[in-house]
């Protein structure tokens, strides 16, 4: 089987299974999770940055969704997409994390390639992207067996068609899946050229409470559609199709409300004029 080699493995999280497991247990102290009224197991929305800076939400975003029933696919949607870009997919071989590879799951895959259009991607040509490799050590080390179906989606209205799409044939062939929606937040400040507040505390401010939090509600209304409005409008989410795709299809797969598990920003860790909104969300 051909294996899709982990780009950032080494760099953005550490590239050995020890290394990543310490990590794990690390960010799994932290106890994000506690704070929930419930435990919802249909899916979630999680950062991609390193670790450093969102390793702790997306890991705890992830360990929520362990259930009774071990889920046979997980499918993540992500990459940095523009409303006329197209959708990607792979339909075959396996992706590489330190914890072994997964494998794709080719019937899911296929049959969404039958009915949308789509760039397939193959182990050995596609798109390097980090938002959805991120996820992946984590879905090999909570859900070993689980298979991939990753998927890039652009912030259009046919994202919510494939996340229903995506419940919908899963429930037709049988299989227990996950949703994972992988996005980051607003990039602010010169380096991502969007500072419409300047610089400092003020712009920290405006960031958290205002523009990264309008984005947010949406999400937890679980209502995609405002999800990317918003994020066409006002820049805080960068693969808001990602985070709409997946919000879709956890309510066809019958979420019926959402929760926010952990909200930071990098300005958290290292504080500078510049600096990204991270979100862990479960549903």
């Amino acid at each position: 089987m051909s294996v899709r080699k982990a780009a950032y493995s080494g760099s953005w999280y550490p590239d050995t299974a020890s290394d990543c497991e310490k990590e794990i247990r690390s960010f799994l102290k932290a106890g994000e999770g506690d704070a929930l009224t419930q435990r919802p197991e249909t899916g979630g929305i999680a950062p991609h940055a390193g670790w450093y800076f969102s390793g702790n939400i997306a890991c705890n975003v992830i360990h929520c969704l362990i259930g009774e029933k071990k889920p046979d696919v997980f499918v993540v949607f992500g990459m940095h997409l523009h409303p006329r870009s197209a959708n990607y997919i792979m339909t075959q071989g396996a992706w590489e994390t330190p914890f072994g590879a997964i494998e794709i799951h080719s019937e899911l895959s296929r049959e969404l390639t039958r009915q949308f259009d789509f760039t397939i991607e193959t182990p050995e040509r596609f798109t390097q992207d980090n938002t959805i490799e991120l996820q992946l050590p984590f879905i090999k080390y909570f859900f070993d067996s689980a298979k991939l179906v990753p998927i890039g989606v652009p912030p259009t209205v046919e994202s919510l068609r494939i996340g229903e799409a995506v419940a919908r044939i899963s429930e037709n062939m049988g299989l227990s899946i996950k949703v994972v929606g992988s996005t980051d937040l607003t990039h602010y400040g010169h380096n991502y050229g969007f500072a419409p507040k300047g610089s400092g505390q003020k712009a920290v401010e405006w960031v958290k409470a205002e523009n990264d939090r309008n984005v947010i509600d949406a999400m937890v209304a679980m209502a995609p559609e405002r999800v990317i409005g918003q994020a066409l409008a006002n820049q805080n989410a960068c693969c808001a199709g990602a985070a709409a795709a997946a919000l879709s299809a956890g309510k066809h797969l019958g979420a019926t409300r959402a929760e926010t598990l952990a909200y930071t920003t990098s300005y958290d860790k290292i504080p500078g004029d510049s600096f990204v909104g991270y979100v862990g969300i479960v549903f």
